[in-house]
This record gives structure tokens, sequence and C-alpha cells, in this order.
């Protein structure tokens, strides 16, 4: 069951009308990592969690939670727009909507929602559900959870320092402490699930008997910088094995020949020498 009030979770009251910075707080609303996409997403994988009880309960809860920060923050945006563009941005041009437009406020919060938020991020980009991940496994899914209020709590940091309005840092002082409760929530499941039993260090905890096992503990060297092997998963008892001069296993990536009534650039000849000298490659590799 949600429980939702018409009181705010926090107060969200800026000191005065601010149309840029509520055209950059639109982030903390519909960006990748906003309020929208950890409301969904928690919401989703509420719903899709099997098991009754405590981590489903915890879930559900944050969720909820999410959905009053939403409220905040399109609360706030409101408050920031008070008078926009009619009155503060009209100051720089006589139309309003081109005031707007030079001032820094998204000219969609005026012409769309009627000087309110939008469900958008700070570039006017429409929320995406493409950006939640629900995906049945809680130990994948926490992970998940954890870099988002990483990522949302980074945001939320940098916007702080963006205002110095007493009013929004007040509001996103609360935005920054629950960030930084939503990431410690997520890192102590993920350590409850492991003492559960349910999970291991690898989602998922099957098939470990199946893969490869000659490439299961292996990073590929790959890049030009020389130090990846400096690390502490080189070394020790679980170490992974630094490939330093890694050979390819798979032969040359050639695609088959095109569909004629798909009109693909294709050259039979030039095909041919293609892929004598993958080949060719091949060999010198297996070679070496």
């Amino acid at each position: 069951m949600f429980r939702h009030t018409k009181m705010l979770q926090f107060e969200a009251k800026p000191e005065r009308p601010d149309p840029v910075y509520a055209h950059k707080l639109q982030e903390l609303i519909g960006g990748a990592y906003g309020e929208m996409t950890v409301t969904m997403q928690y919401l989703f994988q509420g719903w899709n969690c099997r098991i009754e009880g405590k981590y489903k309960d915890l879930i559900m809860d944050t969720a909820t939670e999410e959905i009053g920060h939403v409220e905040m923050l399109a609360t706030m945006v409101a408050r920031l727009l008070e008078g926009a563009p009619a009155t503060e941005t009209a100051r720089a041009v006589q139309d309003p909507v081109m005031a707007a437009v030079i001032g820094g406020m998204d000219p969609q919060q005026a012409i769309v929602a009627g000087g309110g938020a939008l469900p958008a991020d700070s570039n006017g980009t429409p929320w995406n559900g493409k950006y939640i991940v629900a995906s049945g496994n809680l130990l994948a899914d926490f992970r998940a959870n954890a870099a988002a209020e990483a990522q949302g709590r980074l945001q939320t940091a940098r916007l702080y320092n963006m205002t110095d309005d007493p009013g929004v840092k007040e509001m996103l002082k609360f935005n920054l402490a629950r960030d930084t409760v939503h990431q410690k929530q997520w890192l102590r499941a993920i350590e409850e699930l492991q003492a559960d039993g349910l999970e291991t260090d690898v989602a998922p905890s099957a098939l470990f008997d199946e893969e490869n096992q000659e490439h299961n503990h292996t990073i590929w060297h790959l890049s030009d910088g020389p130090d990846g092997n400096k690390g502490g998963w080189s070394t020790g008892e679980d170490r992974l094995d630094y490939l330093m001069d890694p050979k390819p296993l798979g032969g040359p990536g050639t695609a088959p020949k095109p569909d004629p009534a798909l009109y693909g650039t294709y050259s039979a000849t030039q095909d041919t020498v293609g892929v004598v000298k993958g080949k060719a490659q091949e060999v010198k590799n297996k070679l070496s």
C-alpha cells in the first residue's frame, strides 16, 4: 500500500525566482539518474521481486519516497519559475519567449508546462523508461541502485554549488542526505543477500561450471596504458591474471555476402582478397 499525504517530504521554497536554475534543476527530475528514474526503477524492481518480506518492502518503501522527491523538485521548479518568463526574463528582450531562451530558461517550461516542471532533463530531452534497471535479480538490481544513487548524489552536489539561494540549498541538503542513506542501504542489502545465501559475488550465481574456465580469471591488456596490472586485482590468492600480450581467438569478422535485394555495397573480387589476407593473419597469430 502506498502512503502519501498532501505535505511535501521536505520544504521546497526558494528565496527568490530563478528561471535559469529551474532549467538546471530539471536534470534531477527527468535525467538518466534523476528522481523519475529511481522512482520507476524501484517500483518495477518491487513489482518484479519474487520474495515477499524484507527485500521487497525495502524496495517499495524507497520507491514511494522517491515519488515524494519528484514532487519536491517539481514544486521547487514551479516556485523558481514564478513570474517567468513574463516578468523575470522579459527584462532581457521584449518578447517573453525570446527572453527565456536568451536568459537560459527552458521555454518549454512556460510553453508546454505553463510555468512548471517537465518530465525531462536539463536539455529538455524527455525522460525515457530505458533508463531503468529492473531485472528480477536482486544482486544485479541493488548494484545498479547503488550506482544510480551515487550518480544522483554527484549531480545534486554539483547543483548545490551552482546556487546561492538559501531555500534551494536547504532542500538540496536534504536530498544529499537521502542519497547518502540510499547508497548505504543498497550496499548493506547486497551484503545481506550474500549472508542469506541468495547470491554470491557474481550475478547470477549460476553456470560457473559451464563457463569457459580458461577465460574466467584473466584481464586482457588491450589499451596503451601500461599500469593496469599494478592494481590489487592482480595480486593475492584470488588475483586476476593480466595478459599483457593477448592474441585474438577468432577469425576475421567478415559479414556474409549481402542479399542483392538490400543493395549493400559489395565486390566479390575485393571480398576474396580481404578474406585471403584475413586467413593469412589468422595463421600468423596461431604460429606466434
